[in-house]
Parts: C-alpha cells; sequence; structure tokens
C-alpha cells in the first residue's frame, strides 16, 4: 500500500469519524416543543374575604397566630385570582378524603394535558417517554399510570413517577429525560409538574408551618420534549443545560424544608429557620458551576482581573475596605431570568444576588400575584408571561432557577428558537399587568392587624 493510498484512508476515517461525532451531537440536543400551565374554574378563586375567613375559623389559633398569618398575608404579594382546591374551599380543610385530593390532582394533568395535545397536534401514541412529579402525593395505582389509562398509551412508553422533589422537580424531570435521550433517539417526553396541596392544608398553630398555607395553590404543566432533529424547527426552545446542585449532606439544608407533624399530631409543612442560609448556599454552588458554562470569556476574564486587583488591595486602608467585592454579571450571557415564584422573599433576595433590575423580576412578582406559589410548576407560569408579553425573540437565552426541600438549587439555560408570542394562561389578564402588588384589598380589609386592634365583629 503506497503513502497515497493510506493518506486517503486517514482522511475517509477521519471525515467518518467527524461525521459520526456530529451526528451524535446533534441527536442529543433536547428542545421543548411546548407547554401548557393549568388554570382551573373561576369558582375556586381564593378571595380576600376567604382568606380572613379560613384563618379566622381555625379554632386552634389565638389572637397572635391570627395577626401573624394575617400580616403574612398582606405582604406575601398575592392577589385574589389565586385558586385553591375545591377540598378547602368546602369547608373541609381538616380532612380531604382520597377521592377528593386525586380529582384535585387528576384535573390539573389532564386539563394541561388535553390542551397541549390540542395545541400540538402529537397523539398520546407517539409519546416515548413519560414523567410525572408530584412531591406530596403518592398513590397505588401512580397518578403517572393514571395518564397511560386516560390516553391509552403504548405499552412500550418509558413511565416515571416522581415524588418528594419539592419546588425544583419540573428540572429534575427534565433532566430525567435529557438522560434518557442519550440512549432513546428520536423520541418524544412529557413531564407533568403540579402539586397536592388540600390533603396538606396545615389546621395547627405552629408559626413555621402555616406560611406555606398562605404561599401555596392549585396549579401545574405539561411540557413536551424532543430530541428529534426532523422537529426542532417547531421547538420554543433548545436545553441548552441542566445543572443541578443538592446539599442533602448538610444537616441544616436537609432539615430547613420538612413534612412533619406538630406535638398535636397535625400535620404540615415546616419552613425552618435555616431555609434562608441554605438556599444561599446552594444557590451560590449552582452559580459557581453555572457561570464558566454560559457566560462570554469577556466577562469571567473580567471578573478574574477585578477579584484579583481587589483581593491585593483589600486591607490597605480605609478607603481600599469599602469598596465593594466584584461580582458576575449574568446578564452579559443571560436575556431573561425565570425565577421560581416561591415568594416576595425569595424573588427579590434571587435578582439582588444576580443584580436584576425590577424589569427582570416583573415576571416572577406578577406570577406570585396572579397565581400564588404552584410549586414545581411556577417556572412555566413565569415562563408564560414573558411570551404573553412578547418579550422572548428568536436566540434570546433564558434562565430558570429552581428551589427545593432537600435542600436542592437547579437551573436550566434555555435558548429562543422562534420569536414567541403565543396564547397561553395569561391571556385573559396579561393587559392589566404588571401591577403594585404592594396596594392590595388584603392590606385594607385587615388594617386592624397593624393598629394592633381585636378583629371587627362582622368578622
Amino acid at each position: 500500500m503506497d503513502l497515497l493510498t493510506l493518506s486517503l484512508i486517514v482522511v475517509y476515517v477521519a471525515i467518518f469519524l467527524f461525521g459520526f461525532v456530529m451526528n451524535r451531537r446533534r441527536d442529543q440536543g433536547c428542545y421543548v416543543l411546548s407547554y401548557e400551565c393549568y388554570k382551573p374554574s373561576d369558582d375556586r378563586k381564593v378571595s380576600t374575604q376567604f382568606c380572613g375567613d379560613i384563618i379566622l375559623r381555625n379554632p386552634v389559633l389565638g389572637m397572635n397566630e391570627y395577626k401573624f398569618v394575617l400580616k403574612a398575608i398582606v405582604g406575601s404579594g398575592i392577589g385574589e385570582e389565586t385558586y385553591g382546591p375545591r377540598s378547602i374551599l368546602g369547608g373541609s380543610e381538616d380532612y380531604t378524603p382520597l377521592a377528593e385530593a386525586r380529582s384535585e390532582l387528576s384535573d390539573a394533568l389532564f386539563d394541561t394535558l388535553d390542551g397541549l395535545f390540542a395545541k400540538t397536534g402529537v397523539s398520546p401514541s407517539e409519546i416515548d417517554i413519560l414523567v410525572v412529579n408530584i412531591s406530596m402525593f403518592c398513590s397505588s395505582p401512580s397518578p403517572s399510570s393514571w395518564v397511560v389509562n386516560r390516553y391509552k398509551m403504548r405499552e412500550d412508553i418509558k413511565v416515571f413517577n416522581l415524588s418528594g422533589m419539592g419546588c425544583s422537580a419540573t428540572l429534575i424531570s427534565m433532566s430525567l429525560v435529557q438522560n434518557l435521550f442519550k440512549i432513546h433517539k428520536k423520541s418524544l417526553a412529557l413531564v407533568l409538574s403540579t402539586e397536592s396541596i388540600g390533603p396538606n392544608w396545615y389546621v395547627g398553630n405552629e408559626k413555621s408551618m402555616m406560611l406555606p398555607n398562605v404561599l401555596f395553590r392549585c396549579g401545574g404543566a405539561a411540557v413536551l420534549l424532543t430530541n428529534n432533529p426532523s422537529l426542532k424547527h417547531k421547538a420554543k426552545f433548545k436545553v441548552k443545560l441542566l445543572l443541578r446542585t443538592h446539599l442533602g449532606s448538610n444537616p441544616e439544608a436537609f432539615q430547613c424544608v420538612e413534612q412533619k407533624e406538630d406535638q398535636m399530631g397535625r400535620r404540615g409543612i415546616q419552613l425552618n429557620k435555616t431555609l434562608p442560609k441554605a438556599a444561599t448556599l446552594a444557590f451560590i454552588d449552582n452559580l459557581k458551576l453555572l457561570a464558566p458554562k454560559i457566560l462570554p470569556i469577556r466577562e469571567l476574564l473580567s471578573y478574574s482581573i477585578k477579584t484579583f486587583i481587589f483581593s491585593k488591595t483589600r486591607g490597605r486602608g480605609s478607603m481600599s475596605t469599602s469598596k465593594p467585592k466584584p461580582s458576575v454579571n449574568f446578564k452579559t450571557g443571560v436575556d431573561h431570568f425565570c425565577l421560581h415564584a416561591g415568594g416576595t422573599a425569595v424573588i427579590n433576595g434571587v435578582g439582588k444576588s444576580l443584580g436584576l433590575s425590577n424589569y427582570d423580576v416583573e415576571p416572577a412578582l406578577m406570577t406570585l400575584h396572579r397565581f400564588g406559589n404552584t410549586s414545581s410548576s411556577s417556572v412555566w407560569y413565569v415562563l408564560g408571561y414573558m411570551e404573553a408579553k412578547k418579550r422572548l425573540k428568536k436566540c434570546d437565552k433564558v434562565l430558570m432557577f429552581t428551589f427545593g426541600s432537600g435542600f436542592k438549587c437547579n437551573s436550566c439555560f434555555l435558548e429562543v428558537v422562534r420569536d414567541l408570542g403565543d396564547g397561553n394562561v395569561w391571556e385573559d389578564s396579561i393587559d392589566t399587568y404588571p401591577r403594585d402588588t404592594l396596594v392590595n384589598p388584603y392590606a385594607e380589609m385587615y388594617k386592624w392587624v397593624f393598629e394592633d386592634k381585636a378583629p371587627p365583629v362582622n368578622n
């Protein structure tokens, strides 16, 4: 074999290997084709009057507990159009029958799926992978089996049912799908995210366990994903990166959000005082991994130089010690920030850490006002707000952040594949937003709380 022939063989092999590797990379792409958020019927809206009534009818609460919860409602940033479970609205917060708990969840799962299938034209029989996440509910058959049975899905569908993952579960589900896509080519996957509110309503008087009643509301989301290259032109987003941070080995972080029983055996979710610290640690750890992967080199170099200069000048006099520590500017690589609508303090805290403007945190704050904290599905309502406001343009970069018990901080980096502005769950109210959430009917109705007075007689 002469040298020319050998050289040609080497070139052909190199071209083949290059093509093989590139094809594998293309096949491993993960795209969000569409998503659908759940909007319950209007008869399930939680009014200002009802919020007060459900608290004042709790016989175990004293005046201090009344005022604590009412102040929390006033400062929560939640409006009057959020949705509650029928069992609570009907006055049976002490006990939610299993049938009602299943109804609450199946309504969310099936409504979003019906909408998603109708919007995309995808048939249930085309779904290859199904992941359902509901943190606070587990039954037999599982909710994922409810879906398979309802839509008569294929016998060979890959089905997963996740529980106990908290508000961060939707990105954990997407991470699972992304890993499965490495094995199952040209597939369609569904991620369903909702939460069980009724059976987990707390009826005791432990302050650390009363706040979830204030913040959590009914909601849900269905997300359709694919790794089929022939469908990417139909997609809304390309999933560029998913990062998960878990501090479960840290005892304080592990126990900061916990389902437990109080001293009287009343079950609820406890938000421990260590929660802010655990959230901060998980957030910082996630950012350390995230920044080098999504930010331009110029920003990373600038940060490195500023940090080096700061470390050298620190302590050389009173003027230098007053200088703020350098921070990374995430807005150099991200156009939109999709923050978990966990609460006003969470949203503003993350926004401050990232140096975000009022415009950047607006979608999360308005989602909290309109829908409340819908747990793992909340980031899809936030994304829906951005889309309804026609903020999302082709090639824009979107960064999602979610937090969950355990303690977890997860992030997802998305690229907008095409200009977006489709109708969604915000369709009937987007024109009335943004709103001033500091001015709300709760503040007027419960002003006696801040005046340190007893409740009005008519309450």
